[in-house]
């Protein structure tokens, strides 16, 4: 059971810069983000594949950057230019593929004030 601990999340303000990290106890193929934002279903954010493929949700890409360092299992998301509607929580997740992960962090929150 590989384990995910998030970091990062808080309070910023439209416009500005947060980073989120997560770093997984065992190496696996695929790190990446979802968000769910209240009353709405997950939405996939983006996810980096080994080895090296990266994609983004439409909603954040050219705003968003996913990193990994493979040496310490982690994954990160910089997220430029936030806006109101990126609030939500924000889960990372591991696993053979980035369109079905089997592994789930407990989520972190992020609240972007207008």
């Amino acid at each position: 059971q590989v384990q995910l601990i998030e970091s990062g999340g808080g309070l910023v303000q439209a416009g500005g810069s947060l980073r989120l990290s997560c770093a997984a106890s065992e190496r696996t193929s695929s790190m990446g983000w979802c968000r769910q934002a209240p009353g709405k279903e997950r939405e996939f954010v983006g996810a980096n594949t080994w080895p090296g493929t990266t994609r983004y949700g439409d909603s954040v890409r050219g705003r968003f950057t996913i990193t990994r360092d493979n040496r310490k299992n982690t994954v990160y998301l910089q997220m430029n230019s936030l806006k109101f509607e990126d609030t939500a929580v924000y889960y990372c997740a591991a696993g053979a593929s980035s369109y079905q992960y089997e592994y789930w962090g407990q989520g972190t929150q992020v609240t972007v004030s207008s």
